[in-house]
């Protein structure tokens, strides 16, 4: 026990857990699904791992800057971050965050929703049910959440790996007819090397929130060895589920039934289409419900840890349990609100409209900016 201790405080804590953290909070938002995979590169076809390629690049790039500019200047709070980078200009951020949070939520909602519709159960419970897990998560602490998410990866895993392996027993074959003829046919233009290459930055950009609401664990980090490999091992953890979801679409490319522009989950769709039976479909149920909630959970002590730092600077005490309860209630009712309209256009529409700030105020200040504090302080 003490050796598993000194593990999960000590290697794990440096190297491994910032990833989690990050992976996980990313991953609910539309890896569960699989949507976020088709909008994102899978409708590119055989060009679609450029997409996916570039994602997994720019996720350890900017984790690693990130977690970097956080040891140096020894800052855990996304507030006191970003103040480093962009300055005065740093409230805008408060602004972009909390929306993105909540859009987050919003998806994870009614996706969650979407998965009890298809079980034959109440739309709206299946939101009603994230809400709650998530909320109660969050009132445990940081120490609960780490533990929760740590647990949430390695189910993830196993589960993501499954199912890949069994789509592409059964439906396999498809994937060389993709590639050995460049199908790209569900896209309706031109696809081409910048498109996915541009598509893969957007995709980075409206998750770079994601780095942020892990800060809170990078307080263990003190050398710039520990930055750098945590930094490309959270961007493994980030895109290898990509990937994975990526090759499984492509066993059903061409069919728009399962893997098209209006589905809504694609992997639901493609257990079912390799009748995957009960066991599997509750399996992924789980699978998914557990990312939902991480995400959901993330997002939430992201915005309670924001108002924290704030007291803090002000001399005041931290938010009370009756208080963080409160804060908690309105980001959740917020987010139903917004679930109702629908993952699809959650995501195709408020994701890409979000990323162009986040691109301006977070990617290019923390490149920029940020790779010019690194050097300065390069003996650090």
């Amino acid at each position: 026990m003490k050796n598993f201790k000194h593990f999960y405080e000590g290697t794990y804590a440096k190297y491994i857990l910032p990833g989690v953290l990050l992976q996980s909070v990313l991953i609910g938002g539309g890896y569960a699904t699989g949507r976020e995979i088709y909008s994102y590169g899978a409708k590119f076809g055989a060009f679609g791992w450029i997409s996916g390629l570039t994602i997994g690049i720019g996720f350890a790039l900017f984790a690693f800057l990130t977690f970097e500019i956080c040891r140096i200047y020894k800052v855990y709070d996304y507030k006191n971050y970003i103040k480093k980078v962009i300055g005065p200009l740093w409230p805008v951020m408060d602004i972009l965050t909390v929306l993105i949070a909540i859009l987050l939520i919003a998806v994870m909602a009614a996706a969650t929703g979407s998965i009890f519709e298809q079980a034959g159960l109440p739309n709206i419970l299946g939101s009603v049910v994230i809400v709650l897990i998530c909320g109660l998560l969050n009132f445990k602490g940081s120490k609960v959440i780490e533990k929760f998410e740590s647990i949430g990866t390695i189910l993830l895993y196993g589960g993501y790996i499954l199912f890949t392996v069994l789509v592409l027993i059964n439906k396999g074959s498809n994937i060389s007819h993709v590639f050995s003829t460049m199908d790209t046919s569900s896209y309706d233009g031109s696809v081409t090397v910048p498109l996915c290459i541009g598509t893969g930055i957007l995709y980075v950009a409206y998750n770079i929130n994601a780095i942020p609401m892990g800060m809170f664990s990078l307080t263990r980090q003190t050398k710039r060895k520990e930055t750098f490999i945590s930094g490309i091992i959270a961007g493994l953890l980030m895109v290898i589920p990509w990937f994975l979801s990526y090759f499984a679409m492509m066993c059903f490319y061409g069919d728009p039934s399962i893997v098209g522009a209006d589905v809504t989950t694609p992997w639901m769709e493609m257990i079912l289409a390799i009748n995957g039976g009960p066991v599997l479909i509750t399996l992924f149920s789980i699978v998914m419900g557990w990312t939902l909630v991480e995400t959901a959970t993330g997002c939430i002590h992201m915005i309670i840890d924001r108002f924290d730092v704030a007291l803090v600077e002000k001399g005041s005490e931290k938010l009370s349990d009756r208080k963080r309860g409160i804060i908690t209630v309105i980001t959740l009712i917020a987010a139903l609100i917004l679930s109702r309209i629908g993952v699809v256009t959650l995501i195709e529409k408020g994701y890409s409209l979000l990323s162009y700030g986040f691109i301006l105020f977070y990617l290019l200040p923390t490149l920029l900016i940020g790779g010019y504090k690194i050097i300065k302080n390069w003996k650090v």
